[in-house]
């Protein structure tokens, strides 16, 4: 058996900006967007709003020696590291129904839906009332309007915490706080993790 044969076969290299892609975020830890192929190594999820994301670093492409690394349209439930999963999860979900009650609901309707009068709710799709529904009981356990207002602005809005503070005057260490709680409240609403006994 010759050496040709007895040699795996070498998976084909990556494209030149994907590996710079993929070398910006581990090296920062933004590794939510990657994924193993069948090669073991690691990849962007191709058709993600993350992955279509450009990282850029200033000095020479490294952080290591003192680059700054700048996103171009960083969702802020993924720019704030320092969000737990549980909390990401609930943004994400509050958003989706966010926007599928608003898209849905600008959608035509089918003709059965049309006809049918006998549809609770003048004609407007369950799944549009549900989204809704969904919404606004989220919205109900947010329970106090200023962390209604950050989590609307950052999860819905797609403002960032830099941007919120300078409109509020408050500082960014505030708005983050407030981002928090309201996404734990909102991941206890949807029952991704358990209210905490006070102290």
């Amino acid at each position: 058996m010759s050496k040709k044969t007895a040699q795996k076969a070498k998976p084909p290299k990556l494209p030149k900006d994907e590996a710079e892609q993929v070398r910006i975020r581990r090296e920062i830890g933004h590794d939510f967007a990657l994924k193993d192929d069948r090669f073991g190594r690691k990849r962007l999820s191709v058709g993600t709003e993350e992955a279509r994301r450009v990282y850029e670093v200033s000095n020479g492409g490294y952080t290591a020696t003192g680059g700054v690394v700048r996103v171009r349209n960083v969702d802020p439930l993924v720019g704030i590291t320092s969000l737990t999963r549980q909390q990401r999860e609930a943004g994400q979900r509050f958003r989706d129904d966010f926007e599928r009650a608003s898209r849905d609901g600008l959608r035509p309707m089918l003709w059965e839906e049309r006809v049918d009068a006998s549809r609770i709710g003048g004609g407007i799709p369950d799944r549009v009332l549900n989204a809704g529904r969904a919404h606004t009981c989220a919205s109900a356990a947010l329970a106090h309007w200023e962390l209604a207002d950050t989590v609307r602005n950052i999860c819905l809005e797609g403002q960032s915490v830099k941007s919120l503070a300078e409109r509020t005057g408050e500082g960014r260490d505030v708005v983050v706080k407030l981002l928090k709680v309201g996404l734990d409240l909102l991941a206890v609403h949807y029952g991704m993790m358990l209210m905490r006994k006070p102290r």
